[in-house]
């Protein structure tokens, strides 16, 4: 294990610690290998966020809309879920990267 791969998982595992500010470091301080994942991780940390904007927008629009209130439920809980498995696809995402980039062999 090189030093290089263990920064660069790290990068993807710091979706438990501090998914914005720890690429966003990385990628300033360290090589260019490494900043590749550091930007790759900080691209894949940010989509989440993205859904989660994008749930709160539709709700306000929601709010305001002349549809049922069934209607506006059913698709508040669409949109909800479909930002959920968003979600848990990029978290599931950084942690298989995580694991392939700190088996990788340089």
């Amino acid at each position: 294990m090189q030093p290089n791969n263990i920064l660069s998982s790290l990068c993807y595992f710091s979706v438990f610690f501090a998914p914005f500010l720890f690429p966003i470091i990385v990628y300033f301080v360290a090589e260019t290998n490494v900043k590749k994942h550091a930007k790759s991780a900080l691209g894949m940390h940010l989509v989440p966020f993205i859904t989660v904007v994008g749930l709160i927008i539709v709700t306000i629009m929601l709010g305001f809309s002349n549809l049922s209130d069934t209607v506006n439920g059913g698709v508040l809980i669409a949109v909800g879920m479909l930002a959920v498995i968003i979600n848990i696809y990029y978290f599931i995402l950084n942690i298989i990267r995580g694991i392939k980039v700190l088996n990788e062999n340089e």
